[in-house]
């Protein structure tokens, strides 16, 4: 393969915009849309991560159409997320805002490196509790930290945002606390209500309008977004030492980690919501990682797919990525034209959002779904839900996933068995000295010594025959188990015929020695009545002597 081969499915084509003489009316659509439904959850993203309205912004912008022109999903819009701004918040606490395009740089490095390596299928691995749970836990997370915003009040010093919650509660000061809770409820109650009156009203956008116009007008005394650029930043690469590229190296692969999962997982579920062509998940991983680069080098943050802004863009009508471009030019037209009133909007405003988003991200019907299920699919999506909310999101995902994994491999040992058989036909004097044993299911290192013990425990048998053509699984532990059985029985005088020994599986029982531990090679059949023949005649020479 050369390297053009290799990188041309990576890279744009004519063919993303095959549809656009046909769609662009209807992408425009959407991505107006989109953007108006994105610039409250640009500017809330980045102010609870901690760097400034502006950073959110720039990150939906720039990132929003570096992702849709390199990315693998003609629908997908990317930008600042809340799962990011989870991993993004303690990491500023705990080295400072000005670590933020370093660490969006360096995150852009591993993900664009894993699609290059064309390691994007990865994601379909992880099981469906996993990532249900995973999103729980994120959604509980976004609805603490934004309960000090919404009271008007700092954040705790703890990184973990049960506990910051609890320690900013004793800063609660009446009346003005008041003024701020309530501008978050107005915000939460309006985005509820909108909705049922006319869906197609951007309803954060509005309940954002409506309590800043009012506060504004009665001099409502709550922080405020304030000044922001009326201009991009210009691009520049930012501060780095060998101790810090050092320091940030873990938080990097965490960030990096959690980005390509969730772009991976928005892009699937925009494949699924409507016949917009299918999408590359290795191209994804290289689109993804090159909006984070692009976003470092202009001040932003890391980037990731947004599943419910992509869900917006697809349901408006979306079919090309001109309305992924088309959403991020919007928020730029605010850049350069609304600065001044987006100043205006409480913080408090912003809070209300998010509260009603992370709601949002709960859905009862899947929970319930999820944990009906079965005993080790609750199990391993509560396990995920805890443990994101408790400790650390991508920790949540691979605990999630070992779990997931545990559970899966006990079913499928457990769907191994090892059936003693009659001969069929009329008996004939010697078949009571021998055994016909059929292994079904999987036979692997979590199934093989279970399976084997009872066979092993025979007695008074002269020859035992393996039935191996309905064994589904064989890996090398359950060949070498085998192995070892046959030289077991031998050892004690039983001689061992194995029958229907598939051809998927001929070359590991024979690297691992199973035909080898035969005691002829004329031991292995390829049916079972030419096997019981030769048990029986090995039966009768014993019993002539």
């Amino acid at each position: 393969m050369t390297a053009r081969s290799f990188l041309t499915p990576l890279l744009p084509s004519a063919a993303d915009y095959r549809r656009v003489p046909r769609s662009w009316r209807g992408d425009l659509v959407a991505g107006i849309t989109v953007g108006i439904v994105a610039l409250p959850l640009a500017l809330a993203f980045g102010v609870s991560s901690g760097v400034g309205p502006e950073a959110g912004l720039v990150t939906a912008i720039i990132a929003g159409v570096v992702a849709a022109v390199f990315g693998g999903s003609n629908v997908q819009v990317s930008g600042p997320t809340g799962a990011m701004f989870v991993v993004l918040a303690p990491i500023v606490a705990a080295h400072g805002a000005g670590v933020v395009p370093l660490l969006s740089l360096l995150a852009g490095l591993f993900v664009l490196a894993a699609g290059v390596l064309k390691i994007g299928r990865v994601v379909s691995f992880i099981p469906w509790p996993v990532i249900e749970g995973f999103t729980l836990g994120i959604a509980v997370i976004i609805f603490l930290q934004q309960v000090p915003a919404a009271l008007g009040v700092a954040a705790g010093k703890s990184s973990n945002a049960l506990i910051a919650a609890i320690e900013a509660l004793p800063a609660v000061s009446w009346p003005q606390s008041a003024w701020a809770a309530g501008a978050a409820v107005v915000v939460a109650v309006i985005m509820i209500l909108l909705p049922r009156l006319n869906r197609h009203l951007p309803a954060s956008l509005i309940a954002i309008a409506v309590v800043s116009v009012a506060y504004a007008v009665a001099h409502v005394p709550v922080t405020r977004i304030g000044e922001l650029p009326a201009t991009l930043p210009a691009p520049a690469i930012p501060h780095v030492t060998l101790e810090l590229l050092v320091t940030l190296s873990g938080p990097a692969l965490t960030v990096a980690a959690l980005a390509a999962i969730e772009s991976l997982l928005s892009a699937r579920v925009a494949a699924s919501l409507a016949d917009t062509g299918p999408y590359d998940a290795d191209r994804e991983l290289v689109g993804q990682g090159m909006a984070s680069l692009a976003s470092g080098l202009f001040g932003g943050m890391p980037a990731t797919g947004a599943i419910a802004r992509t869900a917006v863009n697809v349901r408006s009508g979306a079919q090309t990525r001109v309305a992924a471009i088309t959403h991020s030019l919007v928020l730029l037209a605010v850049v350069y034209l609304a600065s001044t009133a987006v100043a205006q909007i409480p913080l408090a405003a912003l809070a209300g959002v998010l509260l009603v988003t992370a709601v949002r991200m709960i859905s009862v019907s899947t929970v319930r779904s999820v944990v009906a299920a079965s005993r080790s699919d609750a199990i391993v999506f509560i396990a995920t839900a805890v443990i994101t909310v408790s400790f650390d999101l991508i920790v949540a995902v691979g605990i999630g996933i070992a779990v997931a994994a545990f559970f899966a491999l006990r079913s499928l040992a457990a769907s191994g068995g090892v059936h003693r058989e009659t001969i069929d036909g009329p008996a004939l004097p010697g078949d009571q000295d021998i055994a016909v044993f059929r292994l079904d299911g999987a036979l692997f290192f979590g199934a093989a010594d279970r399976m084997t013990d009872e066979i092993n425990r025979v007695t008074n048998i002269r020859v035992v025959i393996l039935r191996l053509s309905q064994l589904q699984v064989l890996d090398a532990t359950g060949a070498r188990v085998i192995t070892e059985l046959v030289h077991s029985l031998e050892r004690r005088g039983i001689t061992v015929l194995i029958k229907g020994v598939q051809d998927r599986h001929l070359r590991v029982a024979t690297r691992v020695g199973v035909i080898a531990a035969l005691r002829h090679q004329n031991h292995l059949f390829a049916d079972l009545p030419s096997a019981i023949e030769h048990a029986r005649s090995h039966v009768r020479r014993a019993m002539a002597s």
